[in-house]
This record gives structure tokens, C-alpha cells and sequence, in this order.
């Protein structure tokens, strides 16, 4: 079965297989597959399924396009591999049903060797300011924290931890001193993040 696999800044964050005739993606909640992020239009994208295998990528008319290959695309069959780009996101189209990338059982083997149980949950809690105390769960498969414009992380949830990237904005943030660049750093517990002003402690809970 056809699936499609999103990731940002090489962080899987989501996979959908392709069973209706039609899938739409976009930022609004109604979406088979919701990418919560500005430069995402309420309705970007269709994938259409045609026959048992062919699959076509239809623009709904966004505001900031949609690309294959660096061109913008309106209707197009999509090949196996093939990657969709809308601004910092990256969605490939795999032809057949090989477990994504992040799911397989070796990589969930992680766990035991990271000495994180099953189950623990990750919390972000702020160090210092007016929300001094404030605990923020991350709950979603991908959460942003930070101001848009200012400095913007992506925190994904995956089987073998949680990563942080940089998501937006001319400020990088930092963990436990050091630049958060494009490639995801994985998240321990008692990291400090600071993203702006703000400083956060990131925590492993049961």
C-alpha cells in the first residue's frame, strides 16, 4: 500500500498510508494529514489514488506552492522516492508499504540501550522568568515552542527518543550551551534549552 512519510529537518514526524482515493494535507484540523506549521495553507495538497498503484499530487491553490525537485508542481503522477517539499517539510512517497523509517524494531530497541523506559513521557519546565514552574508535555508527534520570526524549535517524538531542531527564526537556539543547527540533536534527561530568553530544562517523567 502506497504511504507517504514527513519529516522536518530530517526528523520523521509522520506517516500516512494512502487508502481513499483521496488524501488532502494541510495545516486544518480536517486533514488526513495535518502539518501545523504558517507556511503550510489550511488545504495545500491532494494525493489522489488511482487504480491500485498510481498516485497523483495535486496544489490546492496555497499560498506557498508546492515543490518536487526545486519546481513548483499544480498536477503531477508521482514516482516511488520521490520527495514533496512545502518550506521546511519534506513529505516522500514510498510505492510500497516498507516500514517507515524510525518504526523498525531495531530502532525501538533503542530504548532499553538509551536507559529510557517504555513509557516515560518527555516535559519541558521553565527555569526562569514570569512561567518560572511551568511544565509544557511534549504530546504530539512534533510540538514548535518559540516565537515565530524570533527562534522556532521542532521537537519530535520518535520510538528511540525525542529530538530537537531549529525550526525558525534569526536567533538559534541552544542546548546545554551549544548551537542547535539543522540536524536533529536527540534530547536527554536534564538537558537546558534555551530558545530566546527563555530557558527550559527538558525531563523525562513516568
Amino acid at each position: 500500500m502506497p504511504q507517504l512519510i514527513a519529516s522536518v529537518e530530517g526528523v520523521e514526524i509522520k506517516h500516512v498510508y494512502l487508502q481513499k482515493d483521496r488524501t488532502t494535507l494541510g495545516r486544518s484540523a480536517d486533514n488526513d494529514l495535518v502539518l501545523d506549521n504558517l507556511v503550510v495553507s489550511g488545504h495545500h495538497c491532494a494525493f489522489e489514488l488511482r487504480g491500485l498503484a498510481d498516485v497523483f499530487i495535486e496544489d490546492l491553490g496555497s499560498t506557498n506552492g508546492t515543490y518536487i525537485n526545486g519546481k513548483m508542481v499544480k498536477r503531477q503522477k508521482l514516482n516511488d522516492g520521490e520527495v514533496v517539499a512545502i518550506g521546511n517539510f519534506r513529505i516522500q512517497y514510498l510505492a510500497e508499504s516498507a516500514q517507515p523509517s524510525g518504526f523498525s524494531e531495531t530502532t525501538a530497541m533503542r530504548l532499553d540501550a538509551l536507559g529510557v523506559p517504555v513509557g516515560t513521557r518527555g516535559v519541558f519546565q521553565v527555569l526562569n522568568g514570569s512561567s518560572a514552574g511551568l511544565e509544557m508535555p511534549v504530546v504530539k508527534a512534533v510540538t514548535t515552542f518559540g516565537k515565530p520570526g524570533v527562534s522556532v524549535v521542532a521537537v519530535s517524538h520518535r520510538r528511540d527518543g525525542y529530538y530537537v531542531a531549529h525550526l525558525d527564526g534569526a536567533t538559534e537556539p541552544t542546548l546545554n550551551g551549544q548551537s542547535i543547527g539543522t540536524h536533529p540533536m536527540l534530547l536527554s534527561d536534564g538537558d537546558v534549552l534555551e530558545l530566546a530568553s527563555t530557558k527550559m530544562v527538558f525531563l523525562l517523567k513516568q
